[in-house]
């Protein structure tokens, strides 16, 4: 008998229990829909910050806090910092400096969650970020610089219901007037509030200190030497965007492994459901199985049968899993486009490999206890049964 026999042989067997076969295909599906979504949260964040940090912010950002220890958003330098790294500006071949100041603004509504940046008026944001466009109003100016203004980029204008001449409150005791507002650019930029220096480093009591220093080189590809070398002179944390990518590769990593720890109970589950069907299929046609032994069909072959069985039936629920998965993905990227303008899920070749590798995986660890007690059958008690 030739493989596509034993397949189709297989196949009939699942579709004579078309309602057992079903709600377990359903079951894999469930299971490998819901790792396909967890993984993808990762997937898509790495897309969104390679594609978008290698565009956007400095080359090298200087702080106290490592990258171990998260973004540097405590305002713990000294803002003479800047003045100290300016001065190396001609032996590190360093364009522009540029001290910042960061602090969030949140609540229990993920939309109402801003990045409030402070950088000095009269650079603008042009100096961190050179692709944002002022699409109402105008950008930050030279005079502005300790004022009360602000300009909001397009994501938080529109979840803070912001416009021209609206006023945003920072605390209690300061409040800045909407200046401007960017043209949609980047799913990062997009949900920062740019503020002059001063306005916020005296909204957070900060006068004196900075969240961190961006460095613009002359030569980008020099950024690792360039670090290196801050570190050592300045005595000061220096990473480049390299280094940023790296730790979230790190960190999402982790939070990947987590995901799919969370998944694999609901995978286990699924395991079992395709064992208990299969399994019972097994005892349902002991007579078959008897019969194919009579005729000379060999233990391997029962063997092989059961199994082609398990396997079928994880590769229609994983395929459902991934097909499923993509209805997942569009409604969090759905949520996620209106929260902050950008994809936060993706399906990759290699999450879809992965999906379709474990389900296949799930499917033969999962006969293997079936296809070794179909194998063994004796004939002749097999045949007795009624």
């Amino acid at each position: 008998m030739t493989p596509t026999d034993l397949w189709r042989l297989a196949w009939r067997g699942l579709t004579r229990r078309r309602v057992r076969t079903l709600l377990t295909a359903l079951g894999i599906t469930v299971a490998v829909a819901s790792m396909v979504i967890f993984l993808s949260l990762g997937e898509g964040i790495r897309k969104v910050f390679t594609q978008q940090l290698g565009g956007i912010g400095p080359d090298i950002q200087v702080s106290l806090t490592p990258l171990s220890q998260g973004m540097a958003l405590h305002p713990n330098l000294p803002s003479k910092t800047a003045q100290d790294i300016t001065a190396l500006s001609g032996e590190l071949g360093i364009q522009t400096v540029t001290p910042v100041i960061m602090a969030v603004r949140g609540g229990l509504d993920v939309t109402q969650s801003v990045v409030l940046y402070g950088l000095p008026a009269a650079q603008g944001i042009a100096a961190v970020f050179p692709n944002a466009a002022v699409a109402q109003g105008r950008a930050l100016q030279a005079q502005d610089e300790g004022l009360g203004v602000a300009v909001a980029g397009a994501k938080a204008a529109q979840n803070l219901r912001l416009k021209i001449g609206s006023t945003l409150n920072l605390n209690r005791r300061s409040r800045v007037k909407v200046e401007g507002i960017l043209a949609p650019e980047s799913g990062l930029v997009d949900n920062f509030i740019f503020l002059p220096l001063g306005t916020l480093q005296r909204s957070e009591g900060a006068e004196d200190r900075v969240s961190l220093v961006a460095v613009k080189l002359d030569d980008p590809r020099q950024a690792r030497t360039v670090a290196t070398a801050l570190a050592k002179k300045l005595d000061l944390e220096a990473a480049t965007q390299s280094d940023f990518l790296s730790f979230l590769d790190r960190a999402l990593k982790i939070s990947d492994a987590v995901r799919f720890g969370i998944s694999l109970i609901a995978l286990v589950v699924g395991g079992l459901a395709v064992a208990n069907t299969v399994m019972m299929g097994v005892y349902e046609r002991i007579r078959e199985f008897g019969t194919l032994r009579a005729i000379g069909a060999r233990p391997g072959f029962v063997r092989a049968l059961v199994l082609s069985e398990s396997l079928l039936l994880s590769l229609v629920g994983g395929v459902g899993g991934v097909l499923l998965g993509l209805v997942g993905i569009w409604v969090v990227n759905l949520y996620t486009q209106q929260l902050a303008g950008i994809d936060a899920a993706a399906l990759t070749p290699r999450l879809t490999l992965l999906a379709l590798g474990i389900s296949l995986l799930l499917g033969l660890l999962s006969g293997l206890l079936p296809a070794r007690a179909a194998s063994r059958l004796n004939i002749t008690d097999a045949l007795g049964r009624v």
